[in-house]
């Protein structure tokens, strides 16, 4: 049973909205993120990025950088820049790109839920990133980045935000990647009764995307049960903030993979060892996989068509996928590449640079790259019920949600 709440939102005022809606923290490195800042002052990554307030030379993960953000985010509430709404709602959130939409149900998920389960992982996270955002969650006592999560459609729900779609927006604005964003709100009692009843009798919801934002603003939220031993549960701290969206509406992306060498081996013997693996056909444009068990493999200047032979296919939820098939019968045993999350000698570039990226890096700083047919939702929900983990960047969702358009204060 999935507790999955409405909650009163903090959110822009409808004149600064596109202003301040951000692309999440994690997608620039440093100097861009200063830079990004630096030509858009009201963006809500300068309260995501603090760092982008000090020098250069500042440990971004000091006190005083938090603090910084607490203040900002003050300063804003202060100066009308946010809103508070009086009460509880879902918000309805739809994204468009390239003309597909893509909606879901702004609301608050269960730190309970988290820990027994009904709320499954398909990512391992990483300590220091977690506590990056611990702080950042901690020293604002809000939650501003919300967690991508997915659940099985469900039709009452589906027909709710049929309906409220058809009102007038809260917010619509297009972004400058052209990202066209809309929100709406869901006020009628009745249906915010439909909706928490209807997620009530799920009992499996999805991370889809923000592994590590999920898990810290969990670890913030028992941390806070510790400091507060007569808690109810009803406690904002007791739920983190989340954008569900139902399967038939999300896309996943393909998350190709360029490796620096072919591991002492001439491009004729790496195509012999591979061909020992898969069927090989060379082909006389970029390749893009269009089923399983298919890669493209771009090496000097020719893209080929490598499909895993029958034999070495697999039922397994985890041995199925296809990064599972590249790494295990590829990178692995050709190529000597043992862990992908450690291995200098590959990187991942997601699907959403396109072909061309493969081919601009194989003829840059890499030898060759393979293309990627994509994980799919049914997958991802596999792996997940299975209680197994992913192999590392299996997936890639676009577009990502903005920062700054909801925050949950805890």
């Amino acid at each position: 049973m999935a507790v999955i709440k409405p909650f009163a939102s903090f959110r822009p005022n409808e004149e600064v909205v596109s202003e301040v809606a951000a692309l999440p923290y994690d997608v620039y490195k440093r100097p861009e993120a200063k830079e990004y800042v630096s030509h858009n002052p009201k963006s809500f990554l300068r309260i995501d990025r603090p760092e982008t307030q000090f020098p250069d030379d500042q440990d971004m993960y000091a006190k005083e950088v938090y603090e910084k953000a607490a203040q900002m985010l003050s300063e804003d509430i202060a100066d009308g820049v946010y809103i508070h709404d009086e009460k509880p709602f879902y918000y309805i959130y739809e994204l468009i790109m390239d003309g597909r939409s893509q909606t879901g149900i702004v609301a608050v998920a269960s730190v309970d839920d988290y820990v027994n389960g009904i709320i499954k992982k398909h990512e391992n996270t990483l300590e220091a990133k977690e506590q990056d955002r611990i702080n950042h969650i901690s020293t604002l006592n809000a939650q501003t980045g919300p967690i991508f999560l997915a659940y099985r459609d469900r039709e009452k729900i589906n027909q709710i935000v049929e309906k409220v779609k058809k009102t007038d927006k809260t917010y619509g604005f297009t972004a400058d990647d052209g990202i066209t964003h809309n929100v709406w709100i869901i006020s009628e009692a009745a249906d915010i009764e439909v909706i928490q009843s209807e997620f009530a009798d799920e009992n499996r919801i999805y991370i889809a995307d923000g592994h590590h934002r999920a898990a810290s603003a969990v670890k913030v939220g028992l941390k806070k049960r510790e400091e507060n031993p007569g808690y109810t549960g009803e406690e904002d701290f007791n739920f983190f903030m989340s954008v569900l969206f139902p399967e038939s509406e999300l896309k996943i992306l393909p998350y190709n993979r360029v490796v620096k060498d072919t591991a002492g081996l001439s491009t004729e013997e790496f195509i012999a060892k591979v061909s020992e693996v898969c069927e090989v056909t060379e082909v006389s444009s970029a390749y893009q996989p269009e089923t399983k068990g298919v890669f493209g493999l771009f090496i000097d200047g020719k893209w080929y068509k490598l499909s895993i032979k029958d034999e070495l296919k697999s039922d397994d939820p985890v041995e199925g996928l296809d990064v599972s098939l590249l790494q295990n019968h590829i990178l692995t045993p050709i190529l000597g590449i043992e862990d992908p999350r450690t291995d200098k000698r590959i990187d991942f570039v997601g699907g959403i640079r396109g072909l061309a990226e493969l081919e601009r890096r194989s003829n840059a700083d890499m030898k060759l790259a393979f293309s990627m047919y994509p994980t799919s939702i049914s997958e991802l929900f596999d792996v997940a019920d299975a209680g197994r983990l992913m192999p590392p960047k299996s997936t890639w969702f676009e577009p990502k949600l903005r920062s700054g358009i909801f925050i949950h204060e805890i």
